[in-house]
């Protein structure tokens, strides 16, 4: 079928949830745009999901209230889903479906791309090896985020993880360069009131400047969640491999996709895999997040923080499990952190960042950042089982040592990690409070750390 090949029928059979049934339909394909128009004149957008002996499938992104079988006409556009897009992109907030939603006119394209996004040859992928520097301690002293990672925030209910989110797109920058930076947030199920705290962090920081929002709210059709993650990646990818700028992507609430994907499983009475969840939700996750990384011979890049709420605090649960598999490690919320007034609450012994390796040291942040991120884990990881020691049989046994590694937990969670909302910390900054943490050991206990460096920013006398 050639593009272009447009064709109208008035023919729908049938409507289950988001979907609708077209019969006479011999020649669609998997992904073909199609306008509804519905009996009041409005006109909203679906995808071909299925063809068969002449009845076509179709996902409505705007929902299907108010359709009526006899007189709502489908006109099949012969060509997939795409997006106008241009720099001008910058400093507008859209719909989750595109559309413009800041009172703005229609952005006005230098390019139409295919929202679905073009395959990267994995031999023309370049390894990710940039420093991103966040201005959050445990992230960046810990679990560095490295420029073309992916990089996923497990959180809870009810957990900041919104205001980390904003506080990571103000703060972040690659130490070293001047470089064209940019936000695209897509935001899938929030409420107006997460909406509202983003797009006036945004306004008063100046960051909505270079900031694209993608917004599908709470009360927004769920089936358009499905869409906006690709909405706002292939925007992403414009600015980086087109306009060579350096593109930091948060996606939330990935969950609330995962709901929208099982929604339209379920409607098309697919056999569910765990949870309900459809079995392909592994591929379908990948499609997005393997959309993030560097390409040989551009200078622009792709770096993604998804946000995702678990259910119940489980990480066992399908979405973050997937994930997890998928991304280059996880960012892991504490609700015990968060009872104690920790911000931000992150547990740093579940955390990882896969590409951490290759994005410090020296020449990018400093030589002893390896090996005190080494001590820093053994040495919170030891306090925190002797606070479940101390929890069940008192503390009376325990030894000096013990002690010490008792207090290091403490005064690692009250000083390291908690931050203000407002507060960015250099990462000199933060291996300096890290060692200032650190010698409160006597040099023997310092196991992980080579003696040169004991002997460079050791404290003397403790801290």
């Amino acid at each position: 079928m050639m593009p272009g090949n447009i064709r109208e029928f008035v023919s729908v059979v049938r409507v289950e949830g988001p979907l609708i049934a077209v019969e006479g339909v011999d020649d669609a394909s998997y992904g073909e745009l199609v306008d509804v128009r519905f009996p009041d004149g409005t006109v909203r957008r679906g995808e071909v999901l299925e063809t068969r002996r002449g009845l076509a499938i179709v996902q409505v992104f705007g929902g299907t209230s108010d359709l009526d079988t006899d007189i709502t006409s489908v006109r099949f556009t012969g060509s997939p889903m795409k997006i106008g897009v241009s720099r001008d992109m910058l400093g507008r907030i859209l719909s989750g479906g595109g559309e413009p939603a800041d009172g703005g006119g229609e952005v006005i394209p230098d390019v139409v791309m295919d929202v679905s996004g073009y395959s990267i040859n994995p031999f023309a992928r370049e390894y990710p090896q940039d420093f991103i520097e966040t201005g959050i301690s445990v992230i960046d002293g810990m679990n560095t985020l490295v420029r073309g990672q992916k990089l996923p925030v497990f959180s809870g209910s009810g957990m900041p993880h919104s205001h980390l989110a904003a506080q990571i797109a103000r703060q972040a920058r690659v130490l070293g360069e001047e470089e064209d930076f940019a936000l695209v947030f897509g935001a899938m199920g929030i409420t107006y009131e997460e909406a509202h705290y983003f797009e006036k962090e945004f306004r008063e920081t100046g960051a909505l400047e270079h900031t694209v929002l993608f917004v599908n709210h709470a009360d927004d059709p769920a089936i358009e969640r499905i869409i906006t993650p690709r909405l706002a990646l292939t925007a992403a990818e414009y600015l980086a491999f087109h306009e060579d700028m350096h593109v930091l992507v948060i996606l939330q609430d990935i969950t609330s996709y995962c709901e929208a994907l099982r929604e339209v499983s379920a409607a098309r009475e697919e056999i569910p895999a765990r949870r309900g969840y459809p079995g392909y939700m592994y591929t379908d996750l990948a499609s997005i997040y393997e959309r993030a990384g560097r390409i040989k011979g551009k200078k622009g890049s792709i770096t993604q923080l998804p946000i995702l709420t678990m259910p119940d605090d489980d990480i066992t649960h399908p979405v973050p499990d997937l994930t997890g598999y998928i991304t280059e490690g996880q960012i892991v919320l504490s609700r015990e952190l968060h009872r104690k007034g920790i911000y931000p609450p992150v547990d740093v012994l579940p955390c990882l960042s896969r590409l951490m390796k290759g994005g410090i040291g020296e020449g990018k942040t400093r030589g002893d950042h390896s090996s005190v991120n080494n001590q820093l884990y053994a040495s919170y990881a030891r306090g925190r089982r002797i606070q479940n020691l101390v929890a069940v049989i008192g503390d009376e046994s325990l030894s000096p040592a013990d002690r010490l590694y008792l207090t290091f937990a403490d005064r690692f969670e009250d000083e390291f990690v908690r931050q203000r909302h407002n507060e960015g910390r250099s990462i000199e900054e933060t291996l300096s409070l890290a060692w200032k943490l650190l010698s409160i050991f006597p040099k023997e206990e310092l196991k992980r750390i080579g003696e040169e460096d004991i002997e460079r920013y050791y404290i003397s006398g403790g801290a």
